[in-house]
């Protein structure tokens, strides 16, 4: 089981127990009996009621994964979603997982309301990139939250409406914006970058002016925080670690299958991360968050709703 989780293939478990005296090597029963324990964990991990006191921040993003599908038993994309809390102690939580055929507002839409059942309340802050399907499913399902637009996603967005001699100057002039330390400072930044790219790249003003509000959301959090609720960076280093265990199984049977081993590395690193008991914020700063009373309404998510 242990050798499924890390990402073992099949072959080499196979040989290990042939090195070790077992000229038979493992069934498929064995496997079989493996698979359905590994199973009950999963689910139970992934099916728990969320904590009561709330997560203030909640982190989704998706990675992509190739599976079987039907009883032609096509190859396709599989979207493999995962969604990450902070709780009001400053800790972090892997809160949960689907699989679907792709980031539709739909399959956003039916993942969030699985959260809510399970008990997420409390939600001040939401930190994604900004796909459609989900954006308009953050709308929909968790009305009066903010929305941090991924600063790194953006980035690149942004860079695709400048010229290549000039990509340089734009990245550091963003990351300038990042660097000020107060909420005043960020804004005047960003307002100073956009206006400077108007003349020669007025599609990137144009998206810079647009974005202001969903990219510099983070500023009316605490400053203490800022850093890591700016991108989704803190969640994707998890879809690295799914990335690394699951090359070696390269193209999976069915959704189980996906859901059986990424469910498992997510229930190993969110263990790791409870038996650490390090917290990602002080309990003092988490009291600082104001209330959803408190915080301002972006424009984009009150178009989108009304």
């Amino acid at each position: 089981m242990e050798a499924y989780v890390a990402g073992v293939s099949t072959r080499k478990v196979d040989a290990l127990v042939a090195d070790l005296g077992s000229q038979s090597g493992i069934s498929k029963s064995q496997v079989s009996r493996i698979c359905a324990d590994i199973d009950v964990q999963v689910q139970a991990f992934l099916s728990r009621p969320l904590d009561v006191s709330g997560y203030a921040y909640l982190y989704l993003d998706a990675t992509y994964l190739h599976g079987r599908l039907g009883r032609a038993m096509q190859v396709c994309s599989r979207a493999v979603v995962v969604a990450m809390g902070v709780n009001a102690d400053g800790r972090r939580e892997l809160l949960g997982l689907e699989v679907g055929d792709s980031e539709s507002e739909a399959f956003w839409s039916q993942f969030i309301g699985s959260l809510k059942e399970r008990g997420l309340t409390g939600v001040k802050l939401v930190i994604s990139d900004a796909h459609k399907g989900l954006t308009n499913a953050i709308r929909r399902m968790l009305q009066g939250s903010c929305w941090q637009r991924c600063r790194v996603h953006f980035a690149r967005n942004l860079l695709q409406s400048v010229s290549r001699a000039h990509q340089g100057m734009v990245t550091a002039a963003l990351r300038s914006v990042f660097a000020q330390e107060k909420a005043a400072d960020i804004e005047a930044r960003w307002d100073d970058l956009a206006s400077s790219l108007a003349e020669r790249f007025p599609k990137a003003a144009d998206l810079m002016l647009k974005a202001r509000e969903d990219v510099l959301a983070f500023r009316h959090f605490p400053d203490q925080h800022w850093r890591k609720v700016w991108s989704t960076n803190l969640l994707e280093r998890v879809n690295e670690e799914i990335k690394r265990r699951t090359r070696v199984v390269g193209i999976f049977p069915n959704d189980a299958a996906i859901t059986r081993l990424v469910g498992a590395v997510l229930l190993e690193q969110d263990e790791h991360w409870q038996l650490e008991g390090r917290r990602m914020f002080s309990a003092e700063s988490m009291a600082a968050i104001p209330s959803l009373e408190e915080l301002p309404t972006q424009p984009s998510l009150q178009e989108a709703t009304a």
